[in-house]
């Protein structure tokens, strides 16, 4: 897997690049990028307060920086989330054009894509963050406790969320409470640990967070 992922790196960053407005219709100047972990982890969590609390500036969007994203970007972080049209990172994060590099796949799932994808940013961008990112009243987890309380069978490419997610299932079947909100949890740590346990991602700090539908909040996960 890891000469996979490897043979995946051709490119190489072109230096790190101008930031952007802090609203997408005033101001012109430069918006600094963080350039380590905690101050990362701080820029997102500041975001997204924003964009829970209707104060959402919409950064990074003017045609000066769309401008200068054409010949380099430097994202900040890495978020790995799910594909759920409710969970937009950009938006729940208040980021704009190049602040993040976004993956997204059904409950998070992982595979020899996502992972290269991970990789790409931390050695080639040498982005310092990476966030694992679940969310409540997760589709893919619904699927998956479906498929095991029934044992119905997983129709085609399906199959492999349901692979993947079913673990955390069983650990957190007996856990009083939320099924799919333990199972959600436990499966976005598991993501998260298994990144941090890859050797191609020793240089990034790698963290786990759960999205709340209801209140627009992020909040970090033990």
């Amino acid at each position: 897997m890891a000469s996979n992922r490897r043979a995946f790196l051709t490119a190489t960053a072109v230096g790190a690049l101008a930031a952007a407005p802090t609203t997408a219709t005033a101001a012109v100047g430069p918006r600094p990028h963080p350039t380590a972990a905690p101050a990362a982890l701080a820029e997102l969590l500041d975001g997204n307060r924003r964009y829970a609390t209707d104060h959402s500036r919409h950064p990074d969007e003017s045609r000066r920086l769309r401008h200068q994203l054409a010949t380099a970007q430097h994202p900040f972080a890495v978020i790995v989330g799910c594909i759920d049209s409710r969970v937009p990172p950009e938006l729940i994060f208040d980021q704009g054009l190049g602040d993040l590099l976004c993956i997204r796949t059904a409950g998070e799932v992982l595979d020899e894509a996502v992972l290269a994808s991970i990789q790409y940013g931390v050695e080639e961008l040498r982005i310092p963050l990476v966030l694992v990112l679940g969310h409540e009243r997760c589709g893919a987890v619904a699927a998956t406790l479906a498929h095991l309380e029934t044992g119905a069978p997983v129709p085609g490419h399906l199959a492999l969320l349901v692979d993947e997610i079913a673990p955390a299932a069983r650990r957190t079947r007996a856990l009083p409470g939320d099924w799919a909100e333990h199972t959600m949890r436990a499966h976005t740590a598991w993501v998260r640990d298994a990144i941090r346990a890859d050797p191609a991602f020793t240089s990034a700090h790698v963290v786990a967070a759960r999205f709340d539908l209801d209140t627009g909040l992020v909040s970090l996960l033990p």
